[in-house]
């Protein structure tokens, strides 16, 4: 059975943050986020973390409702009922 990882990825100047994450661990990458904004050593901002949890948030809901994912998708000539 194969299992989908997510991949998230925040670049600050020389800094990368990368989260990889399942759809179980998702609870647990938020709460991480949190943590990573309250550490005064670390340049990962409350900001950073809100952009963020709305992308895993975001991602959820496409996995949840796969026809809401269209968003790359283009129209291919034989969706046209004119034709």
């Amino acid at each position: 059975m194969s299992q989908d990882i997510n991949v998230l990825a925040l670049v600050k100047g020389e800094e990368r943050y990368v989260f990889l994450y399942d759809d179980a661990s998702r609870s647990e990458t938020l709460r991480t986020l949190g943590r990573y904004a309250s550490n005064a050593e670390l340049s990962f901002t409350w900001y950073d973390a809100a952009v963020l949890s709305q992308k895993v948030r975001h991602q959820s809901q496409q996995t949840e409702h796969p026809a809401l994912s269209r968003r790359f998708s283009a129209p291919l000539p034989t969706d046209n009922d004119e034709i």
